[in-house]
């Protein structure tokens, strides 16, 4: 129906790009974006490290893999029309030690599978040709992985949803979803809105949110905080592009990383520290409502049991700046801890399941008219455009 109205839940980068696909797909219909922030993109999209992926570290024929080789070409050409800053500076993932060449090779191979373009193996002089100052046994080379201005482009969006006849409803938290006759009824306090679908992209509050709708509580979203380093402008040049670690399978983190921002600045980060509040950006932020929902998840625990020894290594890094360097300064040793200074984080939605998995792969649940978008990590930005795609598909199919 051409006269339809869709709410959508969150003003985030992913819920701006399914906005903006309704419009282009279903010209007439009513597109509500409602966000409980004063602006847009102020969580994950306005804290990341600004990074469009090729495809490298995906499991082939999952989400991740297909829409993020996808999205990269959408949001690439969209950024081109719209005149939004883009450099493929390209990406070194390199490999310091002799135990982590097996693992290179499997990162090979996967990255070879999903077709990563320009993909190529180099030696210790063909890192050096790259990146002058970085140190290594041998690396990958992605020359078309980018970095971007993300709100920049979310920002577009909204005014690409604004443009068609749609609204971005601003300080709006929802917190009341009911089913009312076959349509959808969302509330913030006294104010209303009745849509024929909705779609929750709600990032960090996003279980709560799909929760209201009568979706399932699994999986649970916990807070992982990842705090940046910035370096001193006297060394920035250092780094062309990006350099990266080979990242540890078991989990779906990256590992500490230097990128050069769109804007010629060099950040290392970020690491994974576990939050004590979702939308906790500092140390120091904590919510017993966030905390007393971890204890109570069977899968926190499982968890903890797990991996509570990477758990503390996180933490020593978080507290001091020597040990946070110590391992960044294995791919480039000219950069120390006196070499940079903190420079904010951001905090990482990531679903856990009741066993205490973390959910790698996107994940989208349906209930009624309801899409829930419950776990939509990096590269969800990357992603974006096409993961509009894939939603706008099945909602309308």
């Amino acid at each position: 129906m051409a006269d339809e109205t869709i709410g959508i839940v969150g003003a985030g980068i992913v819920g701006l790009a399914i906005g903006r696909e309704i419009t282009l797909r279903r010209p007439g219909t009513r597109v509500v974006v409602l966000e409980k922030e004063n602006d847009v993109a102020l969580h994950q999209t306005g804290h990341n490290s600004g990074v469009v992926h090729a495809g490298i570290y995906y499991t082939p024929g999952s989400l991740k893999a297909q829409l993020c080789t996808r999205g990269r070409l959408l949001l690439k050409a969209y950024c081109q029309e719209r005149s939004i800053a883009y450099d493929e500076c390209g990406k070194l993932v390199v490999a310091v030690r002799p135990d982590e060449l097996g693992r290179l090779d499997d990162l090979e191979k996967r990255a070879r599978e999903n077709n990563v373009p320009g993909l190529r193996r180099v030696d210790p002089a063909g890192i050096r040709e790259i990146e002058p100052h970085a140190a290594g046994l041998a690396a990958l080379h992605s020359p078309e992985t980018a970095i971007t201005d993300f709100p920049g482009v979310a920002k577009a969006f909204a005014r690409d949803i604004v443009a068609a006849g749609g609204e971005v409803r601003l300080g709006w938290p929802v917190d009341r979803i009911t089913e009312r006759g076959g349509r959808i009824e969302v509330a913030s306090g006294e104010r209303h809105l009745v849509a024929d679908r909705l779609i929750v992209c709600a990032g960090l509050q996003s279980d709560r949110v799909a929760g209201l709708a009568g979706d399932a509580p699994e999986p649970v979203i916990i807070p992982f905080r990842g705090e940046y380093m910035r370096v001193r402008p006297e060394k920035a040049d250092l780094v062309r592009g990006m350099i990266y670690p080979v990242p540890d399978p078991r989990y779906p983190f990256l590992g500490v990383h230097f990128t050069r921002r769109v804007t010629g600045v060099v950040e290392v980060g970020p690491n994974a520290v576990l939050a004590t509040a979702r939308e906790g950006y500092r140390r120091s932020d904590l919510s017993l409502r966030d905390l007393a929902a971890l204890a109570a998840w069977p899968g926190s625990w499982r968890m903890a049991g797990r991996h509570w020894r990477t758990g503390v290594k996180e933490v020593r890094g978080s507290l001091s700046k020597r040990r946070y360097m110590a391992e960044a300064r294995q791919y480039v040793p000219e950069i120390g801890a006196t070499d940079v200074y903190r420079c904010g984080a951001g905090v990482r939605a990531q679903a856990l399941d009741r066993d205490g998995s973390l959910v790698d792969d996107f994940r989208i649940h349906r209930v009624g008219a309801v899409t829930a978008l419950r776990n939509a990590p990096s590269p969800a930005a990357t992603s974006s455009l096409a993961i509009a795609e894939h939603i706008v598909d099945a909602i309308f199919d």
